[in-house]
């Protein structure tokens, strides 16, 4: 089991440090549902300012919902709606400060105030997206972007590695 202390780093600093321990908690893996399973607990455990974390994956055109921590979420998205749905459509990283902003929204969570969705492509095909908020206004920036899609692009080549041809 992986101990993570990251106590004391800065943001970025804590990212740098869940690039080898991403490579190596799925070096053993044979499947990918435990991939993204595990790679949830990872992020929501190192964050504690991420209220909700977890992936929606497409399958006939829609984003269902995969592995995720946090409260109880929207079961299905249509690619081009809400945050998440626009992400998988425009296939490119969304930052969004004020949720309550973002025309067409989906609040699954009343409580979040900011949102940041990272696709997973595999060459220019979305796979799904990688969908973190949180109870904080503003609370994503470049670091997180540049980060988030490090680690998605680790999780990507595993689970493709492992076959994945979607759920």
């Amino acid at each position: 089991m992986l101990k993570i202390e990251l106590n004391g780093k800065s943001k970025e600093e804590t990212y740098q440090s869940l690039l080898p321990i991403c490579e190596h908690l799925f070096e053993c893996e044979t499947h990918w549902l435990p991939v993204f399973c595990n790679f949830v607990a990872l992020i929501k455990e190192t964050f504690n300012s991420f209220s909700w974390v977890g992936f929606y994956l497409v399958k006939d055109n829609k984003l269902i919902l995969g592995p995720y921590q946090g409260k109880v979420a929207c079961s299905e998205i249509e690619i081009g709606k809400g945050v998440c749905g626009t992400s998988a459509l425009k296939k490119e990283t969304i930052i969004v400060d004020d949720v309550n902003m973002f025309e067409g929204h989906i609040a699954c969570d009343e409580n979040s105030k900011s949102e940041i969705v990272v696709p997973l492509l595999n060459d220019r095909n979305i796979l799904g997206v990688l969908d973190v908020d949180s109870y904080n206004y503003s609370n994503f920036d470049t670091i997180d972007k540049i980060y988030l899609e490090k680690l998605c692009y680790i999780l990507t080549n595993k689970i493709l590695k492992l076959n994945y041809k979607g759920i």
